[in-house]
């Protein structure tokens, strides 16, 4: 008959062996503070392209919920050829307008057979600036397409610094100079108030 103390000894240990291996089993991703992107003034679209795909794989948070060109997306459409779809999804938007409101507004579309849920990334705990926003596009372009966005660029949410009325873009600055502050939004992670939506998704 085996003594009453090491059963409970033994009881001990195979729990403890079990909770060990069952924790070996759970993903370990070591997450860490996100670096900060320095975006020069006199970036190329290329350039800006590849800007971009880094910051949706860290400080953008993009990849937590998206995927690119694997088997079924997670939380969010899969991203693999969406410059060819970003033009189609509503009704009279460009690819640049609808990568712009898929980011500053994010519930004002949403693609038949997934639910809302992605945050504003202009505001926290995201927080991109405008110009990393630029960035990310270009990126997104890049997937399917040929990326034509520049840091002159302007959409409904952000006019580039110096662009007159209507939305022409402004010549760039000086090679190697950093924008301004100001070129971000008056107020720090507030988007400009969004053009009505042409189509509400659900």
């Amino acid at each position: 008959m085996i003594p009453h103390t090491a059963r409970i000894g033994g009881l001990v240990l195979a729990s403890t062996a079990f909770y060990a291996y069952v924790g070996q089993m759970v993903p370990q991703k070591e997450v860490l503070p996100p670096t900060e992107t320095a975006i020069r003034a006199d970036l190329s679209t290329t350039e800006m392209a590849t800007v971009g795909r880094e910051i949706m794989e860290g400080k953008g948070l993009c990849m937590t919920c998206h995927t690119i060109g694997r088997s079924g997306a997670l939380r969010f459409p899969d991203l693999d050829g969406i410059a060819s779809r970003a033009s189609t999804r509503v009704a009279g938007m460009n690819d640049v307008e609808y990568f712009a409101q898929s980011m500053y507004a994010p519930d004002s579309f949403i693609v038949p057979g997934f639910n809302p849920g992605m945050p504003a990334i202009n505001r926290a705990p995201i927080g991109l600036t405008d110009q990393e926003i630029l960035c990310v596009m270009a990126a997104l372009q890049s997937l399917g397409g040929t990326p034509t966005i520049t840091l002159q660029t302007s959409h409904t949410y952000y006019t580039a610094p110096g662009a007159p009325a209507g939305g022409a873009a402004a010549p760039p600055t000086e090679p190697g100079q950093k924008l301004p502050l100001e070129a971000t939004n008056t107020t720090p992670g507030v988007a400009k108030p969004p053009a009505p939506p042409a189509k509400k998704g659900a």
